[in-house]
């Protein structure tokens, strides 16, 4: 095997022999270990035989090094041995099962990395820790076996969940301070065929920081979903599934609507960001306390604005439209494949359709894409890439690849950036809606309304993002 396919094919029980800072320090990448004796790659540059006998020390096994390029280990560093760089991503600790300290510290690195979920998994032979980063699972440490059911006690324990219950499915919260490091945990422990798998989800407490304006809107669709937000009652949906920003999105409108002459109330589950002069509700279905229940009793609390986490039953959803009914601007959001797809998603419900027509205001579609790093690389563009079936809306002859570097962790990309499909629903589409009528495709490209494909393709073709990004929203849409 050459060096590139030794290297791209390292699990991380492997990297896990040394620490970032132990690699770093000398330049050193694991190879293999067999019994006593470790293999190390080695910067050819930074090669010094006493390197060897200063990790026999500290490794108490016999060391063997092998020289290769500067440019090649310099990569691979970055792309195993996170550090720290020139935004807000701290430096990355190597940890073993055996650590006191490894969970607390484990939390603190996914934070810093800015990784929304932490994955802690059992198999028949080994398990494993991934987070997720920009939407993606990475793998990160691999646990002794035998240390793995202290680690779920543990994780128990914090979250106030039953250590003695292994059969069936736990939920928990978890409340995190750690060396200046304070924010929520939403615990879910699955018992699987071999032992209990934990997610545990990093909730970003403080919302003061987000801006409506930098979230992905583009000038026109934001001068339309405000125009809707603005509106003293009615019903503002976003759809998207799980994962794809519509939280953020909704507490960027709601920080907009925060005034002292206004009464906002949310229910949630879980309650993802705080915001100072909001009342916001944690949903606990185990004591009646859903959605649905709530929403009867906020309309006794004189709201102007009632944020509600997800309109997923019929219940929910007939409460929100009554909300809206009776003067009240009601955000909320819902499982919907597009903007329009939300309409039909009421009725479904058993919502009338003259109701919905009524009530809703706005209806929104929104995506994550993934952005190209600075280091992204322009190529000729071939147009057999795109989807089947898809007509390109312009000639693109050059498009840009990710490449991979320090910056990005050779990943290619860095950070997310939302793509939107926003309908304000006027008088002429609230009578589409009433006539049963849902192709509007006409009527949108009357308005200049862009679809979700149109404004993906758009970011493709600035070179925003790549092809890989945007090709479900090309074949769906």
């Amino acid at each position: 095997m050459s060096h590139n396919e030794l290297i791209s094919s390292l699990r991380a029980d492997q990297l896990q022999i040394l620490t970032p800072d132990q690699a770093w320090h000398y330049r050193i990448l694991p190879m293999k270990e067999e019994g006593q004796k470790v293999s190390f790659f080695i910067d050819e540059e930074a090669y010094d035989p006493m390197v060897a006998e200063e990790l026999e020390v500290l490794l108490g096994k016999t060391i063997l090094l092998e020289k290769i390029s500067s440019d090649l280990i310099q990569k691979s560093l970055s792309k195993y041995y996170l550090r720290e760089t020139g935004d807000t991503r701290k430096k990355s600790q190597a940890y073993t099962g055996t650590s006191e300290d490894f969970l607390s510290n484990l939390i603190a690195e996914a934070k810093n990395l800015k990784s929304s979920d932490i994955h802690i998994e059992i198999y028949d032979e080994r398990c494993r820790v991934r987070i997720r980063i920009d939407g993606m699972l990475v793998e990160r440490y691999i646990l002794e076996k035998n240390d793995y059911p202290s680690m779920i006690n543990k994780i128990k324990i914090m979250s106030n969940l039953d250590i003695a219950e292994k059969r069936l499915p736990q939920d928990g919260r978890i409340f995190f301070n750690h060396k200046g490091n304070k924010f929520d945990i939403r615990v879910s422990v699955l018992p699987t065929l071999h032992g209990e798998k934990v997610v545990l989800r990093l909730l970003s407490n403080d919302a003061t920081n987000i801006d409506i304006a930098r979230l992905g809107f583009s000038e026109y669709d934001l001068k339309n979903y405000l125009e809707g937000a603005k509106r003293p009652h009615g019903m503002l949906l976003i759809s998207g599934p799980t994962g794809s920003g519509k939280t953020t999105t909704l507490y960027a409108t709601l920080k907009l609507l925060n005034k002292e002459t206004r009464n906002i109330v949310t229910i949630e589950d879980p309650i993802e960001y705080t915001l100072e002069g909001i009342n916001q509700v944690q949903l606990k279905e185990s004591i009646g306390l859903n959605f649905g229940s709530a929403l009867r009793t906020f309309l006794r609390q004189d709201p102007d604005v009632i944020m509600v986490g997800e309109i997923r039953d019929p219940d929910t959803a007939s409460m929100a439209i009554r909300a809206s009914l009776t003067g009240h601007l009601v955000l909320s959001t819902i499982h919907t494949n597009s903007a329009w797809g939300t309409v039909s998603r009421l009725i479904d419900m058993g919502i009338p359709s003259f109701l919905v027509a009524n009530t809703l205001n706005t209806t929104v579609a929104q995506r994550l894409v993934r952005t190209l790093c600075n280091c992204k690389q322009e190529v000729a563009f071939d147009s057999d890439l795109y989807p089947r079936h898809f007509k390109a809306y312009r000639s693109v002859r050059r498009h840009f690849v990710p490449k991979g570097c320090d910056n990005c962790f050779y990943t290619g990309f860095r950070g997310r950036k939302a793509v939107y499909e926003v309908i304000p629903i006027d008088y002429e589409l609230a009578e589409k809606i009433k006539g049963g009528i849902f192709d509007i495709s006409a009527e949108l490209k009357e308005r200049k309304i862009k679809t979700l494909s149109e404004n993906a393709f758009e970011l493709f073709e600035e070179g925003v993002t790549s092809l890989e990004e945007i090709y479900p929203l090309l074949v769906n849409f």
